[in-house]
């Protein structure tokens, strides 16, 4: 059962973030792939993640596909202009893949190339709203196809943002990506339910999947840095002390994150891991959880 299918039948699914690497050699995409198989309903492959220079997303979700794996297409607009994203949007039709997450993309200020031109042709609704056009058989120019495409458009949202204007905020972009056609939604990291709840106690009006997205703690040095970096993401004081105190930091993560899964899940439709480079244990995080 595809993704599509699994959320529209009330399924609770799971998915996992898979970087792809700096360069050619694919062994830790293949180990991570094989590690992952089985055990997730989607698998995230990230857009050049953080401005910094990777292996293609189209490429990389196509080597999951050919092992198994249900990839999301993540596609940014900082780096392509509109004819290019359209022609990404074909080739990931092709090669079989249908899932699109739609995200505008992070500054190159962040990366390894600050050099860079941004493009932002598009923003992420602009994008939804072309995969729109592409399902009905036509390009954003009003061109038509030989064949239309039968994609399946999501996007994110953060649920923790830290005042009341930039909450209200992240609802009204919910909202106008659903207008354009977004079908679901991955969130920022959470790492507080009750912050979560109120958040979907708001979005439950939209009827729409929502995965709660959740990024296993490494260290407290890590915890510390997105509290002070990482727009809406927060993480309280006690989870920092048991990854101080942990004698087996990777134990304290998995157990800490199978928490919050459990603490989630009845609120939501799933849960979107992003592991940054531990895809290895996730399996371990989702035995812990239940799942």
């Amino acid at each position: 059962m595809g993704l599509q299918e699994s959320l529209e039948a009330g399924k609770f699914v799971v998915t996992v973030e898979i970087g792809t690497v700096v360069g050619t050699d694919i062994t830790e995409i293949k180990e991570n792939g094989e590690a992952l198989l089985g055990r997730i309903d989607g698998g995230n492959v990230t857009d050049q993640q953080s401005a910094v220079l990777h292996l293609g997303s189209l490429v990389t979700c196509h080597l999951l596909k050919q092992m198994g794996h249900e990839p999301i297409f993540q596609v940014t607009c900082r780096d392509r202009n509109r004819l290019a994203l359209q022609s990404d949007l074909l080739s990931a039709y092709v090669l079989g893949i249908r899932n699109i997450l739609c995200l505008t993309g992070d500054y190159f200020n962040l990366g390894d190339h600050p050099e860079a031109k941004p493009v932002f042709d598009l923003d992420s609704v602009q994008l939804l709203q072309a995969i729109g056009r592409l399902n009905e058989g036509y390009a954003l120019s009003g061109t038509e196809l030989n064949a239309k495409t039968d994609l399946f458009g999501g996007a994110v949202v953060n649920p923790g943002a830290d005042t009341k204007a930039a909450f209200e905020l992240q609802i009204i972009k919910m909202e106008q990506k659903i207008e354009a056609g977004a079908k679901f939604f991955q969130t920022q990291a959470i790492y507080e339910p009750d912050v979560f709840a109120k958040f979907m106690d708001r979005a439950k009006q939209f009827n729409v999947p929502i995965l709660a997205g959740i990024i296993p703690l490494k260290s407290a040095g890590m915890a510390k840095y997105m509290n002070k970096n990482v727009s809406g993401v927060f993480v309280p004081e006690d989870l920092i002390n048991k990854m101080k105190e942990a004698e087996d930091k990777v134990q304290t993560s998995v157990e800490i994150a199978a928490d919050i899964m459990k603490g989630l899940k009845d609120m939501c439709q799933g849960v979107h891991l992003m592991p940054i480079g531990w895809e290895k244990h996730v399996p371990a995080m989702l035995d812990a959880a239940g799942f």
